[in-house]
């Protein structure tokens, strides 16, 4: 009888408007991080380095979010 209690509530979902803006920003830092590896004569190290990690940091922070959903 507990369990079937427990069944049957209802789930909130956590979603936002702001998860869109995290998902697009997600995005343009990847297609920036392309951009700047698809450098020819000199690449900037410092900036694919910043843009690497932003990158993991905002995959990561999307995947807690859509699990969350």
């Amino acid at each position: 009888m507990f369990l079937a209690e427990n069944v049957t509530e209802v789930v909130e979902s956590t979603y936002s408007h702001f998860d869109i803006f995290m998902i697009v920003f997600t995005i343009l830092i990847a297609i920036g991080l392309v951009r700047l590896l698809m450098q020819r004569p000199r690449k900037n190290m410092l900036a694919i380095g910043f843009s690497t990690v932003a990158l993991l940091i905002f995959l990561a922070a999307d995947y807690k979010m859509v699990t969350g959903w």
